[in-house]
């Protein structure tokens, strides 16, 4: 546990690994003095993500992150962009207000609804509004019963930490063993991206051609260097391309053992046309709930990817002519990746 105090601006009081125990704890509570100055939440919600929750500071990264955020009475800024990065960044904010606004105060109120922009969702689990300092001591049991129930912590969750990604990759004859390498090197930066355990992001890959083969499942491997180390070593296989027969199988050997509470990722590469239907296998994985990403190379064609691909095709669908310049692409799909899981709503 550590302090922030702010008031114009913000300053660590002690960080999370300064005090290991209790006593020394209130100690160093009871010697901080007051800075005055300002409301400034938003300005002391940014420095808590940029600055606070950091391994120097002592975070770590198996507990999952809050900060309880005190105002007295209003913000003298805004806080709504700082908490969406707050929330991007898996950081839990619960927001108390005390002696909030009056009905003739509501006219300096910089930003309405502050308490539900800044906290991590907008239902009352996260925010809490106290009449007077003297009942701000009420607040202590019902606050630590909520930040001590983890599975409740919805802002944990972030778009690298909570999917089950599954690489479909084509391995037909047209790819060739050079360019193959190429699409494994594709394969690994993508998945270097993410966050990899056996509670957090599972990756697993299925190669096909006319054929389909498991090369790991998502409880093969839970760590970043094991994973990297399994793309390596995938053998190119060549032959035809069904396309929809791979993703029938990677719904069945892949996606069958994901994790309910996993956003199920299908990350598709292919060079060429499918020699199969693509419709029905693409709306099964649709039905199933499975977002899929279509990346096409080279001979790959457009109408297909966009078939494949989860609406809108535009964020989920990508070419790119020769396979040297498949590494573009990478920032490319986990930025669509990010975008999508943040801009679900937060009740």
């Amino acid at each position: 546990m550590g302090v922030v105090q702010y008031g114009d601006n913000p300053a660590t009081q002690f960080n999370l690994k300064t005090h290991m125990n209790s006593r020394d704890l209130k100690a160093a509570i009871e010697r901080i003095p007051q800075r005055g100055g300002l409301s400034n939440v938003g300005r002391a919600i940014s420095f808590v993500t940029k600055s606070f929750f950091s391994k120097a500071g002592g975070n770590r990264a198996s507990a999952p992150n809050v900060a309880v955020v005190m105002v007295d009475g209003w913000p003298t800024d805004k806080v709504e962009e700082a908490s969406r990065l707050a929330r991007e960044s898996g950081i839990n904010i619960f927001f108390i207000t005390i002696e909030g606004a009056v009905e003739n105060e509501k006219q300096y109120v910089m930003e309405p609804n502050f308490a539900s922009k800044a906290a991590c969702r907008t239902n009352s689990f996260y925010s809490l509004s106290v009449p007077s300092w003297f009942s701000l001591h009420k607040t202590v049991q019902p606050l630590v019963k909520r930040v001590c129930d983890s599975d409740q912590l919805a802002c944990s969750k972030t778009c690298l930490n909570s999917a089950d990604v599954g690489f479909v990759i084509d391995g037909s004859s047209s790819v060739g063993t050079g360019n193959f390498r190429t699409v494994l090197q594709f394969v690994a930066n993508l998945s270097k991206e993410f966050e990899i355990s056996d509670t957090d992001t599972r990756i697993g890959a299925v190669q096909y051609t006319y054929e389909q083969r498991l090369e790991f499942g998502f409880d093969t491997y839970s760590t970043k260097p094991d994973i990297l180390n399994a793309i390596r070593r995938v053998g190119y296989w060549s032959g035809g391309t069904s396309t929809g027969a791979a993703i029938r199988y990677a719904l069945e050997q892949l996606f069958k053992k994901s994790k309910p509470n996993k956003r199920k990722l299908m990350i598709l590469i292919t060079d060429g046309r499918s020699y199969d239907d693509i419709r029905i296998p693409a709306m099964a994985a649709h039905n199933k709930g499975v977002i899929t990403y279509a990346i096409g190379v080279a001979w790959a064609a457009q109408d297909e990817l966009e078939v494949l691909a989860t609406h809108p095709a535009k964020d989920h669908a990508f070419f790119v002519d020769e396979f040297d310049n498949l590494y573009t692409l990478a920032p490319k799909v986990i930025q669509n990746i990010c975008t999508e899981f943040n801009s679900r709503p937060r009740h």
